[in-house]
């Protein structure tokens, strides 16, 4: 007959390893057979009747039933791991193991419950890295951004907002700055829930452009009124531009640059610190490149923000379509940025679906805005 040990006892006796033996659990108690000398196959029994036993929960994991009894040589402990013999045990146990045996059962099921909170964990850890590999490094940008104040935005868009109109020739009245005035409040009244205080400076200068600064800067410069043709085109890149900072997408480009780490000491770090940093990103800053998405993103919330201004949106729409004379031959899906073309048809389709709604002008008269 084989003999095949389904615990392991420990005594006095016993080497420190433990001696493996065979469990039956009958009607007094257990009975154990020890094989002591294998090469011969001698075998010798002991039982221990259930009075003498105390039961708690034990092993490496908590996951086997530990009986305990004084033997004729001293302490006995006794590990069952085999689940078979264990539920016998427990049908067979008089009332006094009652307890015991359910407060063991209590620490299997809370040693159970933890492993799978920390492969949960784990597995969730796992997911994650597998996913920001997935989707790109994005999704961790998003995550990042959304986890800094707006005053630490501003804080970051603020110093080099004032380096960069240091060096340039600002108009602070007249018909110009009154007109983009009234185009910034059209739009901006029209944001619910704003969280910045948006701040545009007109800068003489023949550059065709405008630009956003995160924390809600935004420069706009006079060569952009003399190429539009309508005040309409003009509020279509403010509403653009405007959208840059409500999305966060220079936040974002910044995050990604320098991470999020780097951002967060910058902004509490010492002010000579931020200045330093600030200026070397200065540069970077007044001509940060937004992605293909963000442009995008940008120019349907943009437009969508004209729509509820009451601000005719084809202004938008025309003005892509004669920076798209300009693109020549030149390949969408070569470029970081969205062909003015396929920019206007996609705000085409846009203003398509939303519905029809009357225009209402701006009050001053865009010939004297354009000559100034």
């Amino acid at each position: 007959m084989s003999f095949q040990p389904n615990a392991l006892c420990f005594g006095d006796e016993f080497p420190a390893t433990g001696m493996p033996c065979l469990v039956h659990v009958e009607g007094h108690g257990l009975t154990m057979t020890f094989l002591s000398d294998r090469d011969a196959g001698e075998r010798r029994s002991e039982s221990v009747p259930f009075a003498e036993l105390t039961v708690s929960a034990g092993g490496l994991d908590h996951d086997q039933l530990v009986a305990t009894w004084r033997g004729p040589t001293g302490q006995r402990t006794l590990y069952l791991k085999n689940p078979d013999v264990i539920r016998v045990f427990r049908q067979a146990a008089p009332d006094h193991l009652t307890i015991p045996l359910e407060q063991a059962a209590e620490q299997v099921r809370q040693v159970r419950q933890r492993r799978r909170i920390m492969w949960t964990i784990v597995g969730g850890a796992l997911l994650a890295s597998v996913l920001g590999l997935w989707f790109g490094s994005d999704l961790l940008v998003e995550l990042a951004v959304d986890r800094i104040p707006i005053e630490w935005e501003r804080k970051l868009g603020e110093s080099a907002y004032h380096d960069f109109l240091a060096r340039q020739e600002v108009m602070k009245e007249g018909p110009v700055v009154a007109a983009v005035t009234e185009m910034t409040h059209r739009l901006t009244d029209q944001i619910p829930e704003n969280p910045y205080r948006f701040e545009i400076t007109v800068v003489k200068s023949d550059v065709v452009n405008a630009f956003a600064l995160p924390g809600g800067y935004i420069v706009v410069f006079t060569g952009l009124m003399k190429k539009a043709e309508s005040p309409e085109e003009v509020a279509g890149v403010l509403a653009h531009e405007l959208n840059h900072v409500l999305q966060r997408h220079g936040l974002e480009r910044i995050v990604k640059q320098l991470g999020f780490v780097a951002v967060v000491s910058i902004v509490l770090g010492n002010q000579h610190g931020l200045s330093g940093v600030m200026k070397q990103l200065g540069v970077e800053l007044m001509t940060l490149k937004f992605g293909r998405a963000q442009e995008t993103e940008a120019d349907l919330t943009g437009l969508q923000l004209l729509y509820r201004a009451k601000i005719d949106p084809s202004g938008m729409i025309t003005f892509f379509q004669r920076l798209a004379e300009k693109d020549e031959a030149r390949v969408e899906w070569l470029s970081t940025h969205p062909m003015s073309a396929a920019r206007a048809e996609r705000l085409r389709t846009e203003l398509a679906s939303l519905p029809r709604r009357e225009a209402v002008p701006f009050s001053f008269e865009w010939k004297t805005v354009r000559e100034k």
